[in-house]
């Protein structure tokens, strides 16, 4: 992979978030296109071209692309191994991959603008009960999150270890989207006390949705 690389996201995107946390932490250079989900810009252009899901983030480098947050996250892993996104144990490792995927593959996938829309479009669902709708996977994510880091054999500063990873960036990517239907992590309080780390970390806090749209406006 290149020093510098290219991303195509949106603002609002989780999945976009994500990779940003982990170039970030990796301390990779990138820049990136934005792309306005919301008003059908990732069915023309460049995306169009690169995803045929007509969705982000889309990473390039190296004359490649890649789709697909965890795909992209594994490879940027594996192509900068330090600092370490996964632990070294293998039983370690999967377990850190199921708390991540507890948002990547099963509460965030449900949420997505093109769900949102087809329920609005094909099942005549109104605004409140897609909110509700939203509101309802998120929280379940939250809850299992929460069970997990109860079950933890022993406390860490973050999910899983005393530095962030890819637990981690499955968490407050989980957090933001929650807010997003106005799910709060209020007496969550492991996750709490994770997001209060998190919280505290550049990283994350410089590549969020709210910051991004800030800077965007100011811009």
């Amino acid at each position: 992979m290149k020093d510098t690389v290219h991303l195509y996201g949106f603002w609002r995107s989780l999945a976009t978030y994500r990779v940003r946390i982990a170039l970030a932490l990796k301390g990779i250079d990138f820049d990136e296109d934005y792309v306005d989900l919301l008003a059908g810009e990732q069915f023309q252009g460049e995306v169009a071209r690169l995803n045929p899901q007509n969705s982000v983030p889309v990473l390039t480098s190296q004359d490649a692309s890649l789709t697909q947050s965890l795909a992209i996250l594994e490879y940027i892993e594996e192509c900068f191994p330090e600092p370490p996104l996964l632990p070294a144990n293998p039983l370690d490792r999967a377990r850190v991959r199921a708390f991540a995927l507890i948002t990547i593959a099963d509460s965030h996938p449900l949420v997505v603008p093109r769900v949102r829309k087809h329920l609005q479009e094909q099942l005549n669902a109104s605004d409140d009960d897609v909110e509700a709708w939203g509101g309802h996977w998120s929280k379940l994510g939250l809850q299992a999150m929460e069970t997990r880091l109860q079950e933890r054999e022993k406390h860490t500063t973050f999910c899983f270890s005393d530095e962030p990873g890819l637990a981690d960036i499955g968490l407050a990517s989980q957090v933001t989207g929650a807010g997003y239907f106005g799910i709060t992590i209020d007496g969550l309080s492991a996750i709490e006390q994770v997001m209060t780390e998190i919280s505290a970390r550049d990283e994350f806090v410089a590549t969020s949705p709210h910051v991004i749209k800030a800077n965007l406006t100011q811009n």
